[in-house]
Parts: C-alpha cells; structure tokens; sequence
C-alpha cells in the first residue's frame, strides 16, 4: 500500500535515536544509548538504541524494530499511521494519501482487518441500541468507560444483522473474517447473534477476531471466531494490548482463562491481565508473555480441568523462560473464578492474593510428587523419570540448577548423583567457566545463522550468494533462503538500510528474532571486521560439501552415466585433489 522506496527513504531521514527520545529519555553509553525499557517493568537499563544500525532492541523482553516499530509498539499506532507521523516529522508528503484513505486495501490481511473493524464499530453501535446487552453488562458490575476501553459490543439476533453494516452481504471477505457462515442452498447467514461481544486484538491493536458470550442460558455459552489467515489461538492473548501500559507500571503480566475474567478484574483496577482463547497455553503465548513482564502469574480455578490447564501452562514455560523471570500459579477456592471473586472481595483483597501463588520450580516438583508419592524407592524412581524430560527442557541455567537440586533433595540424592542419573555435563552450575554456554549452546552458530549475520553486516554479499548451495537439510537454512530472496529483491540497500527494513518486512515472524539476534551480534564487529574473509571461508566449506554429495550421486550411478556426466565426474575429482594439493591461504 506504501511504496517501498517511500519507506527506505524515510528511515534515511528519520534518526531512531532522535524519535524514541521524543518519549523515552536516552542516555549514550559507548557507540549505542540505553535507558530502561519501555515496553517492560526494570531497574536496571537494557533498552539500547543502535544509532549505526537505526534500531532499538531490549535484552530484558526482547522488544525490538525500526523507528516505525516504535511507534506502533510504544503509541498503539497502525502502521500507516506510524508511516505518516515520521513522514510529517521530516516534511516529506504521504504518496497518494486519497488512496490510502478511500480505497479498499489491496493485500488479503488488509481486508481482513478492515472487515473486522468495521464489524466491531457495527457491533458497539448495537450495544447502544439494545437495553437487554446493556442490562447484562450493568448486572455483571461493567461500568460504561470499561466496555469502551475494551470495545465490548452486541451482535443482534438477527441472522443476518450484519447486512445493515456491510452493502455487500455476500463479499467473500466476511466468510473469511469469519463473520458469515454459508447454509444449505448456500443461505448466508451471522456467526454471531444475540451475543455480547469481545473484540479479540492482536499485539498491535488490529481486530483479529472476536469472542461472543450468549444472553441467556443457550449454547455454546461462548464462541470464537474461526481461524483465519490472520487470526491464530494460539498466539493470541484477549486483552494484551489494553493491559501493555499497567503491565509496564507493575512489572506483572496475570494470565487468566476468560473474557469476563479480564474484563472484570479491569473494572476493579486490576489492568494487567490477560486471557487464553479457550485453548491450552502455547510456546508463542509463553514468549509473548515473558516478553512483556519480569512476572507472570498465571491464575486457574482450583478444580481438577484448572490444574490440567495450570501444568499445560507450565510445559509451555519451561522452555522459554530465563533467568530473572518469575513465573507462579495461583489456585482459586473451590467454585470462584477472577470474575465472581473479585467482585466480592474487590480489586486489593484479590491482589492480595496474588502473593500465595506457587512458584514454578515449587508447582515442577509437587505437581509430579504428590503427597506421600515419594515414601518408596518406587516412587521416588517414578519422580526421576517424570521429572527427567520437564527439567531437559529448562535453557535457563541458574532455574536449572536450581531445580535439579531441589530435585535431587526431595528423592534423596546428591546433585552429582541426579546429574549423572540425567546424563548432564559437568560444569553447568552457575559461576563455573562455560556453565552458560554448556547449558545454553550458546556460541555455537549454525552456518546458515552466521552467514544471515555477515549479509545483514554487508548487504552485497548476499547477491553473491547461490541459494542452490544451501542443502534443505542444513540447519537454519529456510531462514537463510527467506532471507536472501528479500536480499535479492532490494538490491539496493545498503549499510544502516538493511536492518530497518529487513525488521518491517519480517515482523511478526519466526525470521523477525532471528534477526533481532543478528543485529545485536554484529553491532561488537567494529569497521576493521573483515567480512568478506569470514564470507568466502563460510561459502567455500559450502561448495566442497556440494562437491562431495555430487560426486557420491554420480559414482553411485557410474555405469549408467551420459558422456556429460562422466566429465563432469571427472572434473569433480580433479578439482578436489587440487584443493587438497593447493598452498595453505593460496
């Protein structure tokens, strides 16, 4: 919708540094500047803005983009309107910013979204109209200013409601959106209908889907929308983006099961929470979550589905969590949820109780142990085993250690012992030389992750670079060859461009950290970094290995080889005994 070139060419003007000390004081600390972040609760600064590389990124939640990306991050802002705020900053001129405006979007998710925000203002304009909705929201304690915070709106019990939003009932973009379904005889005809309804939005604000909860007693007591090409369960979180600036203020993130929960505790003055979409806690949602708060409490109803719910949660932690991060459980007496029990006890008595949360590393052990479960060797045994493949899954060296050692308290043995029983390194306890390494892998690179880092460090080698060397079997290696397709396609960038505009084009994507990553190791290469060197030794290695897997595809066949074939066979072998006869650095 914006021309690229459009986009390069202000982020040349714009100067990261200048934008984000608009809201967030710098201070310089060596080539970068740092400040505490804004995007998560910390004392101690690991917000660094990189005026070289013009992006910012966070070593505490891992926030990180362009100058646009901030703004959208840090004001809420969409991102035309984040384009046209920079834009105006420098003086340059929206292009054709009538069209952008007027007419419908071009790409697939842009007319998801548009769909979806225009249903949801249809949706809240109904809830005005419809004294029954208003009624139910009043009976479960919802002032005004709360249902608009939140865009709580009323799908009408008509079937087809939303013909008086949309001129065109039968675009396929509401079946899409999920809007509308198709009957027999292909009748088309509301999802939702006589339903409160909660507007689920994604990290940036943008309307994804949507919750409805039926008036009455009918079923299915709550429904979601469906899943799109925009709109994924598992990786979103009901109430996030109203809850980022309390999160930010208090350092917490409280994950709950339900819409009304979230809503509720808001009433109250508890705006730090947020709710799964009906389904089990994800690794995405794991990431996110830590991403936003040192804290995470997650908050279930104490019967037997909340404690599955709890050690789903938990599996889904383990492996994304580190060092200096908390996350806890907290189980609700029997028969409450946040909703009803806050509305009695009231916001502080429910904070209050927040502090009786159960510990991860505490729920790890007694989930699996259980009392008296541990008064043979049985059932100690059973312990180790259970508890084996949880604990192989903590990165977090110093919550490891921990844990083992808890562990191996509980059943009676030395850590050395548990350790060997678990087939763990020696030397991965904190404070010993390599422990973070040992437990992490960190230092160890793959190549296609290395050479991602010497494209982003020097553009042009990636236009020397043939995808056809990389085999798919190579590990990173479909990051690699996303990448270099953008790489090939924008010839053009150069030094500072890259980064900026490789984050936009990738953002929120699996690639995005990866080059979140990438960015900050090459910010220690100093000018005198030569990576062309690094370049042809990464791409040599590469060529010798295609060369040995061609040779072995040829001489597995050599008595049905072409007269072609066979001299390239030969070839193959000649050059390899040169390359093992040639002069060391010839």
């Amino acid at each position: 919708m914006i021309p690229q070139a459009f986009i390069q060419d202000l982020l040349n003007r714009v100067d990261v540094v200048e934008v984000i000390d608009r809201y967030v004081p710098l201070k310089r600390a060596g080539a970068n500047y740092k400040a505490c972040c804004p995007f998560h609760h910390e004392k101690t600064p690991s917000f660094t803005v990189s005026p070289s590389k013009q992006f910012y990124h966070c070593f505490g939640c891992g926030a990180h983009g362009s100058a646009i990306g901030f703004l959208m991050e840090y004001r809420g802002l969409g991102f035309i309107d984040a384009v046209r705020e920079l834009a105006a900053s420098v003086g340059m001129k929206m292009p054709e910013a009538e069209r952008l405006d007027v007419h419908p979007p071009a790409t697939e998710a842009a007319e998801l979204y548009s769909v979806l925000e225009r249903a949801t203002r249809f949706y809240r304009e109904s809830l005005k109209r419809s004294p029954q909705a208003i009624a139910y929201l009043k009976r479960r304690g919802l002032s005004g200013e709360v249902a608009a915070r939140f865009g709580i709106g009323y799908a009408p019990a008509d079937w087809q409601a939303l013909a008086g939003c949309f001129d065109d009932y039968g675009s396929i973009w509401l079946e899409k959106a999920g809007l509308v379904l198709r009957g027999e005889g292909g009748r088309r005809y509301d999802r939702f209908r006589d339903r409160i309804m909660f507007p689920i939005a994604d990290y940036r604000g943008r309307i994804v889907g949507f919750g409805g909860r039926v008036l009455g007693e009918g079923e299915p007591k709550y429904l979601n929308s469906p899943e799109t090409p925009i709109f994924e369960k598992g990786r979103e979180l009901y109430g996030l983006f109203q809850a980022r600036s309390p999160i930010r203020d208090t350092g917490r993130v409280l994950v709950v099961e339900g819409y009304m929960d979230v809503v509720a505790l808001a009433q109250h003055g508890i705006g730090y929470a947020c709710a799964t979409l009906g389904t089990a806690t994800t690794g995405a949602q794991a990431h996110q979550l830590l991403r936003q708060a040192d804290q995470v409490i997650f908050c279930f109803d104490g019967d037997e589905a909340g404690r599955r719910a709890a050690w789903r949660a938990l599996e889904a932690m383990l492996p994304h969590v580190t060092d200096g991060k908390e996350v806890s459980f907290l189980f609700l007496p029997a028969g409450e949820d946040p909703d009803s029990l806050v509305r009695r006890i009231g916001g502080p008595g429910f904070e209050a109780l927040l502090s009786d949360a159960v510990s991860l590393s505490a729920y790890l052990i007694e989930g699996l142990a259980p009392q008296g479960a541990l008064a043979s060797d049985e059932g100690r045994a059973r312990l180790l085993k259970e508890a084996k493949p949880l604990v192989n899954r903590i990165q977090a060296p110093g919550l490891g250690f921990l844990v083992r050692r808890r562990l191996a308290e509980r059943v009676g043995l030395s850590l050395a012992e548990l350790e060997a029983l678990y087939r763990i390194r020696p030397g991965t306890e904190p404070g010993k030389p390599g422990a973070r390494r040992a437990a992490r892998g960190v230092g160890v690179v793959s190549r296609c992750r290395r050479l991602i880092r010497l494209i982003l460090f020097k553009p042009e080698l990636g236009l020397r670079l043939e995808p056809t060397l990389i085999p798919a079997s190579e590990p990173d290696a479909g990051f690699l060859l996303q990448f270099l397709d953008f790489v090939k396609a924008n010839p053009t960038l150069k030094g500072s461009d890259i980064v900026p505009m490789a984050f936009l084009h990738f953002d929120n994507t699996q690639l995005d950290q990866v080059l979140s990553e990438a960015a900050r190791a090459i910010e220690e290469w100093g000018p005198e970094f030569d990576a062309e060197a690094e370049f042809q030794g990464v791409v040599r290695g590469l060529q010798e290995e295609a060369r040995r897997r061609r040779l072995e595809e040829l001489g597995a066949n050599l008595e049905r080889l072409s007269l072609k074939e066979q001299q390239e066979y030969l070839d193959l072998l000649r050059q390899g005994r040169m390359e093992r006869t040639a002069p060391q650095g010839a």
